[in-house]
This record gives structure tokens, C-alpha cells and sequence, in this order.
């Protein structure tokens, strides 16, 4: 079995539906005043999936973009991992219906359900089987949150977006390129913070479920902001340590993009220079997953993600999972 001493990315892409959500549509439903939600999230719009539109749908289209930057042949993609909370159903995964489309014939496919550190999860492990078989991986993260938050519920309906990014991993010889620490975290005693209620074994679905038991949750925003925060800022820590490194080191810091205090806060913990941070958050939202991959995408049609720097991402979310990770270009 051929292997590889590292793993470079090849090709970013991303995808954003076209329906744009201004803040004054939520402020009014809600009865907010004008300039409330920019003012504690640092959100100004965000974007929502058509009516027509799954989960498989906005993957596509950013996969694609990913495909035809990296100049690979399809065939040679061996895994497609899908990190999503929104799949197009509980059952089957979305993977391999998502290779198939893209015409991915020797892929393997796989979701992985991560919540907002999803994609630092899929990457740290598709590094590895890059790195072990020396073959491509196309990673994707995805998610359609619009359809699951509760449109009542402040603290959540005026957060999440819907959008999509993917990268392509190949085979490198350079071992300063790929993952180059990585820590992931988890922390099941804020496993309530945010939640869907019903639909998993604990309480499936069923006439008698209530609606706002199918639709996300965020008990207590004060604490996940205070979890999140340390999640971010010990799992970038540990990562940097592990690759070696400090923040000078860092050419572009791009975290989780769950709201812009948070992004401050672990920034400003870090000690991170503004001018290397990667926020999108104020045009594009919280799209859990995606975030992270869009961003990437993004900077790096923008000039700033070129061939020798090196990232820092780091994320936390849902269950609590979270992580970060050093990656070098």
C-alpha cells in the first residue's frame, strides 16, 4: 500500500443560495428594533435555500467549484466525506447520493455529523486517509438550518443560514503541507445546550410530537457562548503546540463564523492580529459546517489563501463538539 508524506489542498468551492435575508424581515416578525441583531451578532443578512432545494442540491454545486479548481480527474476521487446536520433524509446518508451526482464512480461516500466543528473533523480525518493511501478525498460541508430553526425562537431564528463549501485533498510530498496539529474536543455536559428535540431514537417522531420538538433550540446562549469561546481558544492552543507553532506563525486565522462576538472573543484571546482573521459572517451567517469551508473558499478567491501559508480553524458547536486545526498550504 503506497502512502504519503503529506496532503495539500487542491481546489476550494463553495455555494450560497440566492434568497437573501435581511435583518429588518426578522427584526419586524419578531418585534425588534431596527439594528438589534447586527448590533449582538454581527450578522447583517443571511441566506435561505429555495423551496426546491435539499441538502444534496447547495452541496453540488460548491463540490463542483472545488472539482474544477483542483484540475483532477473524477475518477480518481476515492472518498467524499459529507459533514451536514441537514441530510437530504435520516436514511440513507447524503454521501454517496452526492458522489453520484458529481460522477464520482470510484468514491466511497460518507456523512459525518459534526455540528459546527463538522468540517474540521472531515478534513482532520480525510488528511489521514489521504496521507495513508495516497489518493484524493473531496470533503463537503453542507447544511439547509433555515428549515430547522424555530422562526419564534430569538436566540436561534436569527443566527442560522443555509450554504454549502467543499475542498479537494490530494497526495503532497512536502511535510510541512496538510494537517499539521490538530485538536479535537468534545464535552457531552453541555449535550442539551442545542438541540433538536425529536426525530433520533431518544423521541422519534410521531402525531403526537410537537412541532417545536422538530426545530432547533439554544436553552442558554450565555453559556454557549462562554463554552464556545473556550472550546475555540484551548483546541487552537493545543493544535498550535502540537504542529510546533505560534500565532506569529499563522498567516490566516479563519474560525467557526457562529456569530461575530464569538469570533472576536477568541481572537482577541488568542491573540490574533485583526488583519489576519477571515470573517464572513455579516453577509453569509451561521451555516454550522459550512462556515469554515466557505470562508476558505472565499479568501482564497480573494488572493489570500495561497500556496505556503498557513491556517488556523478552529469551531465548536452542538454536543459539545469542537476542535482545531494548523493546516499548511
Amino acid at each position: 500500500m503506497s502512502s504519503a508524506v503529506g496532503s495539500t489542498i487542491i481546489g476550494c468551492g463553495h455555494y450560497v443560495p440566492e434568497r437573501r435575508v435581511a435583518n429588518a424581515e426578522i427584526e419586524q416578525r419578531l418585534g425588534l428594533e431596527p439594528g438589534w441583531i447586527v448590533r449582538r451578532t454581527g450578522i447583517e443578512e443571511r441566506r435561505y435555500a429555495a423551496a426546491d432545494q435539499a441538502l444534496t442540491d447547495i452541496a453540488a454545486p460548491a463540490a463542483e467549484m472545488a472539482l474544477a479548481s483542483s484540475g483532477i480527474e473524477r475518477g480518481d476521487i476515492a472518498l467524499t466525506v459529507l459533514a451536514t446536520s441537514t441530510p437530504d433524509h435520516l436514511l440513507p446518508p447524503s454521501a454517496p447520493l452526492l458522489a453520484h451526482r458529481l460522477g464520482l464512480r470510484n468514491s466511497g461516500g460518507i456523512d459525518l455529523a459534526g455540528a459546527c466543528a463538522g468540517f474540521l473533523y472531515a478534513l482532520t480525518l480525510a488528511d489521514g486517509f489521504v496521507r495513508t493511501h495516497a489518493v484524493p478525498v473531496l470533503v463537503v460541508a453542507a447544511n439547509i438550518l433555515s428549515r430547522r430553526i424555530n422562526p419564534a425562537e430569538r436566540g436561534s431564528c436569527i443566527l442560522f443560514a443555509d450554504a454549502a463549501g467543499a475542498v479537494v485533498l490530494a497526495p503532497g510530498s512536502d511535510p510541512g503541507m496538510g494537517v499539521l496539529g490538530a485538536k479535537l474536543s468534545a464535552d457531552g455536559g453541555g449535550y442539551d445546550l442545542i438541540k433538536i428535540a425529536a426525530g433520533g431514537s431518544r423521541q422519534p417522531f410521531g402525531p403526537d410530537v410537537p412541532v417545536e420538538d422538530t426545530q432547533m433550540t439554544i436553552a442558554d446562549g450565555q453559556a454557549v457562548f462562554s463554552r464556545a469561546v473556550d472550546m475555540m481558544v484551548a483546541s487552537s492552543r493545543a493544535a498550535l503546540a502540537r504542529a510546533r507553532l505560534g500565532v506569529s506563525d499563522i498567516d490566516c486565522f479563519i474560525p467557526h463564523q457562529a456569530n461575530g462576538r464569538i469570533i472576536a472573543a477568541v481572537a482577541q484571546q488568542l491573540g490574533m492580529p485583526p488583519e489576519k482573521v477571515v470573517s464572513t459572517v455579516a453577509a453569509y451567517g451561521n451555516s454550522s459546517a459550512a462556515t469554515i469551508p466557505l470562508s476558505l473558499s472565499l479568501a482564497a478567491g480573494q488572493g489570500r489563501i495561497t500556496s505556503g501559508k498557513r491556517l488556523l480553524m478552529c469551531a465548536a458547536g452542538a454536543g459539545l463538539t469542537g476542535g482545531a486545526v494548523v493546516y499548511g498550504l
